[in-house]
C-alpha cells in the first residue's frame, strides 16, 4: 500500500543545527518510520530499504542524520551522491525510480524512492519490505505477489489445481439471476475463467462445485468465546454456495416474524442488507493465496466478519471507509458478483453497510490491519426471535431485574421446571446473560439496541 510520508517534523529537524537546538524547539527525538529512514553515513545497508520502498510504497532515506536526531552531515556530498547512485544502479534489479538532493546548509542528502511498476525489485536476489521503522526480507508468499503484480497479473488468473470441474451451482445462479439457459464453455470464457493456455484459472475454480480452497467458518457464541452454541464450516465448495449458506445461517438467528394485529411483520435484528454486503465484500476482496477461512462470529449483540488480507495496494484506509475503492484485488470474482447483483457497484459495499444503519443509534465498525479486515455489525432490533413463554421472561427482565430461575417461576406463576426450560432456551439463543454460578446463578437481559425515534 502506498503511504504518503509526513515530513513536517523532519523538516523541523533539518532546520536545527544540533539535537540540543531540536530539543529546545519542543520537538521530541526524531526516529524513522515506515516511509522515512535516517542514516548517519553511507553503507550498503540502505539498499535493502531502497528495495522495500520500490516494492511496497514511496519512501525517503536521509543521509547525515544520526538515530538520536543529531545532524552530522555528509562530507563531500556531491561525490557521496554519485556513490549512492552507483550502488543503487549496480545492486538493485531492476533499477528503481529515485531522486537525490542535497541540503547545502547541513550537508544532508535526501534520497526519494518511488514505488515501481516492474516488481520485484531485488537486492542481492532478495526482496525487502518495511516493518514499522525497520527493513526485513519479504517471505516467499509476498515475493510471489510482487512477481504477479510486476507482471500485471492477479492471483485469481493463475491456473487452477485440478483438471476437471463442474459448475452446477454457478449454472443455477446464472439461470436464476441472468436467465442464462446453460453454463457453456463460452459462458465460462466470458466470465474470465480460462487462462490463455485454455485451463480453468483459480477464479473459475473458486466458482466450481468442488475446489481446494478454504471458505467460511461460522461460530455462534453464547456468553463467552468458550461457549460455542453452533459451528459450521463451508469450504472446498463454490463461493456462491458459501455465500448462500452464510446467509441462511444469518436468517435463522437474526430475523424473525412477529404478528401485529392481522399482519405478519418481518423483524430484522441486524440489517440483512449490511450482512450480505459484508459477506460479498469478504469473498470479493480477500486474499485467496492465504490458506485461511473468512471468520464469522455471531453474538447476541453483534456479528463480526473478518476476512484474510489487508487493503489492496494503492488504497488508503480513508478511501476504503469512505467507499472510494477503485482497485479490486480479484477483478474476475468481483465482475461475476456484479453481474449476479450480489454487489451493485465496485467500491460501494462499505457505503451500503453504513447506509443500512443510518436510522439507528448504533453504527457498524471497521478494523483494518495489514493482514485482515473486520466488519462489526451491531444488533439494532428491540426484540429477539423467541417463543411466547420466552417473550414473557424477556419482558420481565426488561426492567433491569437480575433473577434466578426460581424467582422467574414465582413471578410468572410457572413451575420451576418450566422456568428452567424456558431460561435455558433463551440462554442458548444468546438472549440472556448468566451471572454467577451454582445456587447464586441469576439471569439478566442481554444489551439491546433500539432505532432512533
Amino acid at each position: 500500500m502506498q503511504r504518503k510520508c509526513n515530513e513536517n517534523v523532519c523538516v523541523a529537524l533539518l532546520l536545527c543545527h544540533s539535537y540540543n537546538d531540536f530539543r529546545k524547539k519542543g520537538v521530541s527525538t526524531m526516529r524513522g518510520s515506515r516511509c522515512l529512514e535516517f542514516k548517519a553515513e553511507i553503507t550498503s545497508t540502505f539498499l535493502k530499504t531502497v528495495s522495500a520502498y520500490a516494492n511496497y510504497g514511496n519512501g525517503i532515506i536521509k543521509f547525515g542524520i544520526n538515530d538520536d536526531g543529531t545532524i552530522g552531515g555528509i562530507e563531500e556530498p556531491e561525490s557521496a551522491c554519485l556513490d549512492i547512485e552507483n550502488r543503487i544502479n549496480d545492486s538493485i534489479h531492476p533499477v528503481p525510480d529515485y531522486t537525490l538532493s542535497i541540503n547545502r546548509k547541513h550537508n544532508v542528502i535526501t534520497l526519494r524512492v518511488s514505488e515501481g511498476r516492474y516488481k520485484p525489485y531485488l537486492y542481492r536476489g532478495k526482496a525487502y519490505k518495511r516493518n514499522d521503522s525497520s527493513t526485513i526480507e519479504a517471505d516467499q508468499l509476498e515475493l510471489k505477489r510482487l512477481t504477479l503484480e510486476g507482471s500485471n497479473m492477479y492471483y485469481e488468473e493463475l491456473p487452477g489445481s485440478q483438471n476437471r470441474y463442474t459448475f452446477k451451482c454457478l449454472e443455477e445462479k446464472l439461470v436464476e439471476k441472468l436467465g442464462v439457459r446453460k453454463c457453456s464453455d463460452d459462458m465460462l470464457r466470458t466470465l474470465g475463467f480460462y487462462t490463455q493456455d485454455g485451463q480453468i484459472n483459480i477464479a473459475g475454480e473458486l466458482f466450481a462445485d468442488r475446489n481446494s480452497f478454504c471458505g467460511i467458518d461460522i461460530a455462534r457464541f453464547g456468553n463467552s468465546i468458550d461457549e460455542i452454541l453452533e459451528r459450521q464450516t463451508f469450504s472446498n465448495m463454490s463461493i456462491l454456495k458459501q455465500y448462500d449458506e452464510a446467509a441462511a445461517m444469518f436468517l435463522r438467528y437474526y430475523q424473525y416474524e412477529r404478528i401485529e394485529g392481522f399482519e405478519r411483520k418481518q423483524i430484522e435484528i441486524i440489517p440483512q442488507k449490511a450482512f450480505r454486503e459484508a459477506i460479498a465484500n469478504a469473498l470479493v476482496h480477500r486474499t485467496w493465496d492465504i490458506r485461511s477461512h473468512i471468520r464469522i462470529s455471531m453474538w447476541a449483540d453483534r456479528i463480526e466478519v473478518s476476512s484474510p488480507g489487508g487493503l489492496p495496494g494503492g488504497i488508503t484506509e480513508e478511501e476504503y471507509l469512505n467507499g472510494m475503492i477503485s482497485v479490486l484485488r480479484n477483478p474476475v470474482i468481483g465482475n461475476v458478483f456484479f453481474r449476479m447483483h450480489y454487489i451493485e457497484m465496485f467500491g460501494t459495499g462499505i457505503r451500503r453497510i453504513k447506509e443500512a444503519y443510518e436510522a439507528y443509534t448504533v453504527k457498524p465498525q471497521f478494523h483494518i490491519t495489514d493482514h485482515s479486515i473486520t466488519v462489526i455489525l451491531p444488533v439494532i432490533a428491540d426484540d429477539y426471535s423467541v417463543t411466547t413463554d420466552g417473550k414473557k421472561v424477556i419482558d420481565l427482565l426488561d426492567s433491569g431485574l437480575l433473577l434466578s430461575s426460581s424467582e422467574i417461576a414465582l413471578e410468572l406463576g410457572w413451575s420451576r421446571d418450566k422456568a428452567i426450560r424456558t431460561v435455558n432456551s433463551l440462554k442458548n439463543s444468546g438472549c440472556l446473560r448468566v451471572m454467577g454460578s451454582g445456587r447464586g446463578t441469576r439471569y439478566c437481559r442481554m444489551p439491546k439496541y433500539k432505532p432512533l425515534g
